[in-house]
């Protein structure tokens, strides 16, 4: 059965920090293109980074370059997203996501990715 699983999320001050994690069962995770997206209320899913299998290296959107590092650990089949510096406005729902077939035009469009997380919630507030 293919699953992925998101978690880390919770409430935490404005300037602090959160680790996102996407684990996966029933496929090698590593071995695809894993993405995260957000959805604020109100406001559509938007894609915020990727670590993109076919050259094996991480994108972002500009909103949260310099702040998240997207990385990976092989052995737990885990895709992690580490936010620093948070911001009120990265108040959200984060989903992460799977493909095997993503490709640089593509790796932004959530109907691009085969698989996803159940979401997990986020707050930034004082």
């Amino acid at each position: 059965d293919v699953q992925l699983q998101a978690s880390g999320g919770g409430l935490v001050q404005p300037g602090g920090s959160l680790r996102l994690s996407c684990a996966a069962s029933g496929f090698t995770l590593t071995r695809t293109t894993v993405g995260w997206f957000r959805q604020a209320p109100g406001k559509e899913r938007e894609w915020i980074s990727c670590w993109k299998h076919s050259d094996n290296r991480p994108y972002y959107t500009d909103s949260v370059k310099g702040r998240f590092t997207i990385s990976r650990d092989t052995a737990k089949n885990t895709v992690y997203l580490q936010m620093n510096s948070l911001e009120p406005e990265d108040t959200a729902v984060y989903y992460c996501a799977s493909g095997s077939r993503i490709i640089t035009s593509t790796m932004r469009m959530a109907r691009a990715y085969d698989y996803w997380g159940q979401g997990t919630l986020v707050t930034v507030s004082s």
